[in-house]
């Protein structure tokens, strides 16, 4: 794979690609029906492709038992490599014993699709309170991200996987940018300082905010909203991405913003994904990465800036990626603009900020968000798209 001597190196070192070239694809169909097969869910076929373009680089796979006991507990692979978040592919008992170590097993979609193959290396229990502990801060059942480990199966299958063809996304084909494709936009344009963003919620101001104070230090934005898998009360990604793209023709300077969505699958683990959100992005050419309030958060599970503080676990440029940390913004109707508590002399009550739940109520409501919480184009959106959603 091609590698772009003036932006930042994968992290490893090197781009991982895992599509299968055409003819090892024929190899491939024509071994299908005698294959093991195994079902993957919505989240564990974004896994397989963010795997194979190259986004969770270095893995070339589903971890083994040794990375994944050293990342669960320690945040780093075997090697001592940085990496914060398991990637697991598990299954039943019943389905594991029916596999051979040593052997290939066949991939599904979903829908039934011939997606991939796994060349199984290992097979290995795992604890799933330990886990869950480690990796979200709870063993509560009630955090999505622990749900989905309790309810996942008690053996985890490990080994290098391959991705039978990348197919162009059924809603965003035009923003289906993978790391190779972004590395290269990046070059050509002659970026050289690249700031990641990360939302599953459409752009509000104070988001608008602290990506035009990173754009005053960096030479672009690369806007990444996420649409994979995400809790079910999430606003959808069809009209998030009509959001976005309302914010990039209006009020961004075209020349200094892209946007591409980032396929894989939300995990809700707080500061943990804070760290896996930015190695990804490194991983599609970012330099530095923003951290706002309660990063990847659900509920009360983590404290407002713990998803800043862990960046501190790591020594300065160990990541390989800068992380640039921005406190909650707000409208400071004192001063009459967007601000942060380290820029505005303003009491609380000066102060204009909505949660995202609170906003949903007044949508139902037909009331639209401020203009100093929302640029109106997108309240609009939002109000029209809520308006549907009640009346279906």
């Amino acid at each position: 794979m091609t590698q772009y001597p003036n932006l930042i190196p994968a992290h490893g070192g090197q781009l991982i690609n895992r599509i299968v070239t055409p003819e090892k694809r024929q190899e491939l169909m024509e071994k299908a029906e005698s294959l093991p097969k195994i079902q993957l869910d919505k989240r564990a076929l974004s896994d397989l492709e963010m795997i194979a373009i190259g986004g969770f680089s270095p893995l070339n796979g589903f971890m083994e038992e040794d990375d994944y006991k050293s990342v669960v507990v320690d945040m780093r692979l075997k090697n001592g490599l940085p990496w914060s978040v398991p990637i697991t592919l598990s299954v039943s008992e019943e389905v594991a014993d029916l596999l051979t170590e040593g052997s290939l097993v066949r991939l599904d979609s979903p829908s039934g699709e011939f997606a991939g193959v796994l060349e199984l290396t290992q097979k290995f229990t795992y604890d799933k309170v330990h886990e869950a502990t480690n990796v979200y801060g709870t063993d509560e059942e009630k955090h999505p991200g622990v749900k989905v480990i309790y309810d996942s199966g008690l053996v985890n299958l490990a080994g290098p996987v391959w991705l039978l063809e990348r197919h162009p996304h059924p809603l965003f084909p035009k923003y289906q940018i993978d790391p190779a494709e972004s590395r290269k936009i990046f070059q050509e344009n002659g970026w050289k300082t690249i700031v990641g963003f990360q939302t599953r919620n459409p752009i509000h101001r104070a988001h608008e905010y602290i990506q035009k104070c990173a754009l005053e230090i960096v030479d672009a934005l690369f806007l990444h909203p996420l649409v994979g898998a995400t809790k079910s009360d999430d606003i959808p990604a069809d009209v998030r991405m009509r959001c976005y793209e309302i914010m990039l023709e209006k009020y961004f300077p075209q020349n200094r913003v892209m946007m591409a969505i980032n396929p894989s699958a939300m995990r809700y683990a707080g500061p943990r994904e804070a760290i896996f959100h930015a190695l990804i992005r490194k991983n599609y050419g970012c330099t530095h990465f923003i951290v706002g309030r309660d990063h990847a958060g659900v509920g009360d599970y983590y404290g407002t800036y713990d998803a800043q503080h862990i960046f501190d676990k790591f020594e300065p440029g160990e990541l390989g990626i800068v992380p640039m940390k921005f406190e909650h913004a707000f409208y400071c109707t004192r001063t009459k603009g967007m601000a942060t508590s380290k820029t505005s002399p303003s009491t609380k009550e000066e102060r204009i900020h909505l949660s995202g739940t609170k906003v949903r109520e007044m949508l139902r409501r037909g009331e639209l968000p401020p203009p100093e919480f929302s640029r109106p184009e997108v309240a609009a959106e939002l109000a029209k798209a809520m308006k549907i959603s009640e009346e279906s």
